[in-house]
């Protein structure tokens, strides 16, 4: 299901979007925004993980032997 957001921009950004979606890069102005926003997602998983892997680095790590141990 989809929901519609209205968003407000400075001109300038509205501009370069359209030119964007113009030049071919993008099928929709919805489209641009969509893959904005899975960047985004992206990104805070890509930094999640890498936080992760700092602190299991860093010996804050713990092995789980099974699925029951998540739970400790």
């Amino acid at each position: 299901m989809r929901e519609v957001v209205n968003i407000s921009l400075p001109a300038k950004m509205a501009r370069d979007i359209k030119k964007e979606v113009k030049r071919g890069g993008f099928a929709s102005t919805s489209e641009f925004m969509r893959s904005l926003i899975r960047f985004w997602v992206d990104q805070r998983i890509l930094n999640d993980i890498n936080r992760s892997e700092a602190e299991f680095a860093q010996g804050k790590g713990k092995r789980l032997q099974s699925v029951n141990d998540l739970d400790k």
